[in-house]
């Protein structure tokens, strides 16, 4: 019989969980906590696909050398692909700092439902907590510049869509994971040591996530399924002890 923590690094559990997310979703429990951040994603979302639809296209054209022109059939998919990634996975954290206290309630009321019990946030200092998010910042920051420098360099530009989608999984993983983590009193630091223990795992679940975000409507109940979905999962880490 497989164990808890054989089961927290296996990256098809981690999947399941993402799907039990979205099947609680329509738990009556829940439904009040899901209207917000719904509402934040429709105006985001909104505006990431029409500043697409108007400048996508020309950025990828910038972006593909004149000398790979005969290749653009097979580029030019690469390249929108990976643009896909880096606007939602922007939007995506825009729209998480927005909504986070709405997520945090979600991520309270989803440990709730799965457990049994009534819980409470565990209260940190205030001080610990914008050092850890600028410690997220950073963390996030210090590799998406040097990833975005890749996309203006010829030839080393034909791997960049791949190590984003690659960061893009590995980032969304870290943000929805943060939910619970936080409300259980575990800051950045330690939810990035849980989340390393854990990377394929971590990987599958943001990339399944990376990719609901980029399907148009679905996108919308992604967010709060993956708080949902990352709830169960953390709850079963917190019971391997």
């Amino acid at each position: 019989m497989i164990n808890l923590k054989e089961k927290s690094t296996s990256p098809i559990y981690a999947i399941n969980c993402l799907f039990k997310g979205f099947k609680l979703l329509a738990k009556p429990a829940l439904r009040k906590y899901l209207f917000i951040p719904i509402l934040i994603n429709i105006i985001l979302y909104s505006i990431a696909i029409a500043l697409g639809y108007f400048y996508i296209s020309d950025l990828i054209v910038r972006f593909i050398p004149t000398w790979l022109d005969w290749l653009e059939w097979l580029i030019w998919p690469l390249f929108f692909i990976s643009f896909l990634v880096i606007g939602f996975f922007t939007f995506t954290v825009v729209a998480n700092l927005i909504a986070a206290p709405f997520y945090s309630q979600l991520a309270l009321k989803t440990l709730e439902l799965i457990s049994g019990e009534s819980n409470t946030v565990v209260e940190q200092k205030v001080s610990q907590v914008i050092l850890a998010e600028i410690g997220r910042m950073v963390y996030i920051l210090s590799r998406m510049l040097p990833l975005l420098i890749l996309f203006i360099i010829p030839g080393v530009n034909l791997i960049a869509p791949f190590l984003w989608a690659l960061f893009g999984a590995w980032g969304m993983g870290l943000e929805f994971m943060a939910y619970p983590l936080e409300n259980k009193g575990l800051l950045f630091a330690q939810q990035k040591q849980q989340a390393k223990a854990r990377r394929i795992s971590i990987l599958s679940f943001g990339g399944l996530t990376v990719f609901g975000l980029s399907i148009p409507l679905l996108n919308l109940v992604v967010g709060p399924a993956a708080v949902i979905g990352a709830t169960v999962y953390t709850y079963n880490l917190t019971e391997e002890g």
